[in-house]
């Protein structure tokens, strides 16, 4: 199926048409959205890439249909990882609850216009060197062993990266938030608040995400327009999701294995496709090599139960529940006891009710399991710290 100019057209403008109500209706007033609020929008977003792939397997045939679907699933997965690290930057930024909706918008329009540009280079890469495959290859090789070895991937994306150490020398910066404003006046002079500071360090991390996610997803498809698609509605409702997420992102503590193996496997599929369209004389004389290739309906099996598997191993492992309550606690702890965090008193205390409920979970667990998070006593002096806080304040 060739997608015609007018298609294309039409996608585009849906695409941002649906991030212009996302702002207009959403962001523009800032405010913490509920979990109904989440959880209903991300129904909808999800219903919606659903339905686009309904229509595209009708009109474009099962291969096609297939392709989209295993694309965007992949492409889902990386970025609910991706929702572990702008919770890091977030946190190290100490971005107010109400006015992290406006960063996040940022991230998903930026990452947008980051991987269109990423798709259509990996495009004419692979049209113009079949051996790209091989490269495109390697690194999702590369990257899933750096999964599997568990490197932190928070390095460097935190408040003190060089480029926010490089932004905050050549600008002028203010140590405060002002609402959700780029830009403030101190003393009579325009400064630049952290909220640019943190936008900047989200947008170099989508840089990061999409060198892995567009390899991967031009392992399953090299049609542009699927890769483009597949790839947008994945960023759709990414906002909604982080906040209906909020609280169980740690419990995926096997999601890094289960992405390394989906990354390793559609590795392999395109060096065995690059085997396949072969063209370099120092392999097999510059002929092809007949290799077993990897359908589609394979690859989105694969994929779909790699994740199943990832996501049911960690919602039922004890120690997955120990570490997520006693990471929830922690942040729960810093977020009371942080008086930048927010300006709304009942979410104050809804955070403070949340962490009383973990701190009974942590005192009903086995000793053998608290004791495997390294900062357990660090998290239960914070907890006390917050009481005192609690009790200082109502007082």
């Amino acid at each position: 199926m060739n997608v015609s100019p007018l298609i294309w057209g039409i996608t585009i403008v849906v695409i941002l048409a649906l991030l212009a109500f996302d702002y207009f209706f959403h962001i523009r007033k800032a405010h913490i959205p509920t979990l109904k609020e989440a959880a209903v929008w991300s129904s909808i977003y999800v219903g919606l890439a659903i339905v686009f792939g309904i229509v595209l397997w009708a009109f474009g045939g099962a291969t096609m249909g297939g392709e989209y679907f295993a694309g965007y699933i992949t492409e889902k997965a990386l970025s609910v990882d991706n929702l572990f690290v702008f919770l890091v930057i977030m946190a190290s930024f100490k971005v107010p609850r109400e006015d992290q909706q406006k960063v996040l918008l940022f991230g998903i329009v930026f990452a947008l216009i980051a991987r269109t540009g990423f798709i259509f280079a990996g495009a004419a890469l692979i049209n113009t060197w079949s051996w790209m495959f091989y490269i495109f290859g390697i690194i999702l090789l590369i990257t899933a062993g750096n999964l599997l070895k568990g490197e932190d991937s928070s390095d460097g994306d935190d408040a003190d990266n060089f480029i926010i150490r490089l932004a905050k020398r050549l600008f002028n910066t203010s140590d405060k938030y002002d609402g959700d404003k780029l830009i403030t006046v101190i003393n009579g002079k325009k400064v630049l608040t952290p909220m640019l500071l943190v936008m900047v360090a989200i947008g170099g991390t989508d840089l990061l995400f999409a060198l892995d996610s567009i390899p991967a997803i031009f392992g399953l498809t090299q049609n542009v327009y699927i890769v483009f698609t597949a790839t947008a509605f994945s960023l759709m409702g990414l906002r909604q999701l982080y906040f209906l997420l909020d609280g169980l992102l740690d419990r995926l503590i096997y999601l890094a294995y289960g992405l390394a193996a989906i990354l390793a496997f559609i590795g392999v599929k395109l060096v065995l496709h690059a085997l396949h369209e072969n063209n370099l004389p120092f392999i097999n004389g510059g002929e092809r090599v007949p290799v077993f290739e990897i359908s589609t309906g394979l690859s989105l099996t694969v994929i779909i139960g790699v994740l199943t598997i990832t996501i049911v191993a960690s919602l039922v492992s004890k120690s997955g529940k120990a570490q997520t309550v006693l990471n929830n606690a922690r942040r729960h702890a810093q977020s009371y006891l942080d008086l930048d965090y927010t300006a709304d008193a009942n979410e104050r205390e809804r955070v403070y009710g949340l962490l009383m409920d973990e701190e009974k979970t942590i005192s009903a667990m086995e000793t053998k399991l608290r004791d495997k998070h390294p900062e357990s006593e660090e998290i239960l002096e914070q907890i006390a710290t917050a009481h005192k806080a609690h009790a200082d304040f109502k007082s």
